[in-house]
């Protein structure tokens, strides 16, 4: 059998990957088990490269806020800001600090500067605007997307003005408050002036549709774009708040439920635009259903990848990553009749397995789960093999 399982195996390489793959993929997802370990964002900045230069991709996109992420291809496209005040404001959940994130970005800049539009590569954050303390208030989308209307169409037809929006948002703090997350009563999500806001969101998203044959060709394609992402993070955190204040048993359900709905929503605009690599937690990319334990007990959801997925069949395809050790962490030699313990086996450090062909290798094996003793790493779930395309196996993650 290990001679089997050695023959899936290849070099860690986009044309490995590729080969994996039945037709090029509109979005490659590349999953990671673990987050904050700069030797995994460094293999994902060589997969992009090599996509780049051989297979016609033009576009990453991250685990983070797609708000920010704007700041950060502001940048690599046209050189806005700078890269010091992008790493601090263009990324949330802490990836600014990385420095794997930091020379993600300038390579881009480099790679773009003296092209032509057509030929940049472009930057996207596919996360809502949400931290595992809570979410952001829905000013910013929702003034965004006011604004861009009440400069292109007939004052007449918005269905409120700057000002309503204002006196009905309120202050930002009522909306971030972190003791909503562990306490329902403390959201506002379900408060009058959120009901209202949430039915003008929904009809300034109304009018940016029934517009678009007007403002796609009266305002470059890249701000019609950006409005609906101003009208997708307005609505889907509006929804977010509102489950926020739910005190039902479902309550967390419907929050990971949501936020992945978000995630899918802007992954599917991604894909209008042409091929992108799109890295994040396997979670939220795998086919199958998501799992997590947390203090209100388990829940499960279908993750971003998975509704993608439905929609898109074999343009979707999801790479998960696996690993062998991260000692620092005191995740050591996985066991033998894990997953992670066949592969661990092999003589490469690093290596693309097919995936499907792995499955069918162990046939009635049936490995065995691993359990990490390390809350931060999920190991792969062995009766996933066959709905993934490919696995990247790194053997040892070391402390950098």
């Amino acid at each position: 059998m290990a001679t089997d399982i050695k023959d899936t195996a290849h070099a860690v390489e986009a044309a490995a990957v590729m080969r994996l793959l039945p037709t090029r993929p509109r979005l490659l997802a590349l999953g990671e088990p673990t987050h904050g370990e700069d030797t995994l964002l460094e293999l994902r900045n060589e997969l992009f490269r090599q996509l780049v230069e051989h297979e016609g991709y033009r576009t990453i996109a991250i685990e983070s806020d797609c708000m920010r992420g704007l700041v950060v291809d502001d940048y690599v496209t046209a050189g806005t800001g700078s890269l010091d005040d992008v790493m601090e404001h263009g990324f949330s959940h802490g990836w600014g600090a990385s420095a794997a994130n930091r020379e993600l970005v300038r390579w881009m800049r480099a790679h773009n500067d003296g092209r032509p539009a057509s030929e940049r590569l472009r930057f996207a954050g596919f996360d809502g605007p949400l931290e595992i303390t809570g979410a952001a208030s829905p000013r910013q989308a929702l003034t965004a997307l006011h604004g861009y209307l009440s400069d292109r169409v007939d004052p007449d037809l918005l269905p409120c003005t700057a000002e309503t929006l204002d006196r009905l948002l309120g202050a930002d703090d009522r909306w971030t408050d972190p003791a909503a997350m562990m306490d329902p009563d403390q959201s506002v999500g379900q408060s009058a002036e959120a009901g209202e806001l949430r039915l003008l969101a929904s009809d300034l998203v109304a009018l940016l549709d029934q517009q678009t044959p007007h403002l796609i060709t009266a305002t470059p394609r890249d701000d019609w774009d950006r409005a609906r992402l101003y009208g997708r993070t307005a609505t889907g955190l509006l929804r977010y708040h509102s489950w926020m204040a739910d005190t039902s048993s479902a309550r967390m359900t419907r929050l990971v439920g949501q936020r992945d709905l978000m995630m899918a929503h802007n992954l599917l605009a991604i894909a209008e635009r042409g091929p992108a690599l799109i890295h994040a937690h396997n979670s939220h990319l795998q086919r199958e259903k998501s799992t997590m334990r947390m203090w209100q007990g388990p829940v499960e959801w279908w993750s971003a990848g998975a509704l993608v997925s439905a929609q898109l069949g074999e343009e979707y395809a999801f790479v998960a990553t696996a690993l062998g050790t991260i000692r620092h962490q005191g995740v050591d030699t996985p066991p033998p009749d894990t997953v992670e313990g066949f592969l661990y086996a092999l003589p490469e450090d690093r290596c693309v397995v097919d995936a499907r062909r792995l499955a069918a290798v162990l046939g009635d094996t049936r490995p065995a789960p691993r359990v990490s003793p390390w809350f931060g790493y999920s190991p792969l779930d062995p009766t996933h093999l066959a709905s993934s395309d490919g696995i990247v196996f790194v053997k040892d993650v070391p402390q950098t």
